[in-house]
């Protein structure tokens, strides 16, 4: 019978923790920078595109060192957090950075998509009635993204459950500090005779990816509804 450990279950609510944390932190700045590609008219469109989308080519091993040289206490953004007493290197903050990063660029493809699919005859009406665009933002662009929003959030959740290789660069594998399920699962992988607690964890990680699918269709299917009606 498949059991978990306190170990594990740690495990469970930081990965929990990590992902809540990273994509909600990184939804107001993906939904910027998706208006940014689609809707402004900014220099280095392309360059903007492209940084934003490094992080799905890197190696995620890459992404790590490179956030590990800029949050080391003798990098840019390290040595100003140190000064004010801040650590990101091996905490739970450097986890949720760590999977902020590597999901990001899902989040802004997602609600790019649905930036894009918008009718832009809503967009010239309100310009016609002499909308600002913040309200043309707010009560246009914003409504109509809901979806994409969702949807982008739920695979950038699910993106940061499974994060494992810029995480262990830079937060480690500290259990109860920074261990989530995959780097638990490394551990077990690499200890004699704990084939069968990573196998449970594997299970564990598969049925709340699923679970996570399950909801964000749901929230969708509502969605529909109330647009059909």
């Amino acid at each position: 019978m498949l059991t978990l450990s306190p170990q594990d279950i740690q495990a469970i609510w930081l990965s929990a923790q990590v992902a809540t944390a990273a994509t909600l932190i990184s939804v107001p700045f993906g939904f910027v920078a998706a208006y940014l590609l689609v809707f402004a008219r900014v220099p280095g469109k392309p360059l903007l595109e492209g940084l934003i989308n490094l992080p799905l080519v890197l190696p995620p091993v890459v992404v790590g060192y490179l956030l590990l040289l800029l949050f080391g206490q003798s990098g840019m953004l390290g040595a100003m957090f140190h000064s004010l007493g801040l650590r990101v290197v091996f905490t739970l903050s450097g986890a949720v950075i760590a999977s902020a990063v590597v999901g990001f660029p899902l989040l802004v493809r997602s609600i790019r998509t649905g930036m894009e699919d918008i009718d832009k005859r809503y967009l010239q009406a309100s310009r016609t009635l002499g909308a600002r665009w913040w309200d043309t933002l707010l009560t246009i662009i914003l409504p109509l993204s809901g979806r994409a929003v969702l949807a982008g959030m739920t695979l950038m959740f699910a993106r940061s459950l499974g994060e494992f290789g810029a995480t262990i660069i830079l937060a480690g594998n500290i259990p109860g500090v920074t261990q989530t399920i995959p780097l638990a699962i490394y551990e077990y992988t690499n200890t004699p005779g704990g084939d069968r607690m990573a196998l449970t964890l594997c299970l564990v990680s598969i049925v709340l990816s699923f679970a996570v699918l399950l909801v964000s269709e749901s929230i969708s299917r509502k969605f529909r509804q109330r647009a059909g009606q």
